[in-house]
């Protein structure tokens, strides 16, 4: 199925781009997320027209990352959970509570889609974590995951 890219992704295409995808993906996650329209004739022409609109538009997304970027980038957050003898956790670290980690912290809206595990956090320890703020803008934080003291 054929789709006009609305915005920059990531190993997909760029604003105004034509490309082919399957049709699950397309329906469920392209258009239904607004990222891309179906390519219809009168969509291409509305897309020519807008074009310069929605570049502006991730020209700003890509400052906003940046800034983002800047206070988060090679940081390191502190997350505390209850663990078994041998520095296993009980349960694991999610993307949701590493996101709630940065608005507390920091005051920084991070979405918990755009927190990329390297691999499941489920050990006391160090580990890095990617955060894809924008198509070109990529963090990377260290959560240092330590046993919560019981009292």
């Amino acid at each position: 199925m054929k789709v006009i890219l609305l915005e920059n992704l990531i190993k997909i295409g760029s604003i105004g781009d034509i490309i082919d995808v399957k049709r699950g993906f397309a329906r469920n996650y392209l258009i239904s997320s607004k990222k891309a329209l179906y390519a219809s004739k009168e969509n291409i022409a509305e897309v020519e027209k807008i074009k310069k609109e929605l570049n502006k538009k991730d020209q700003e997304r890509k400052k906003n990352a940046k800034n983002i970027y800047e206070k988060i980038n090679k940081k390191e957050y502190l997350v505390k959970k209850l663990s078994t003898e041998n520095n296993e956790l009980y349960g694991s670290v999610k993307p949701t509570e590493i996101s709630k980690l940065i608005l507390k912290l920091d005051n920084l809206e991070v979405k918990p889609s755009m927190i990329q595990l390297v691999t499941e956090i489920k050990s006391i320890g160090n580990f890095k974590v990617k955060v894809n703020l924008h198509s070109d803008v990529q963090a990377e934080i260290n959560l240092k995951v330590e046993q919560l003291e019981n009292t």
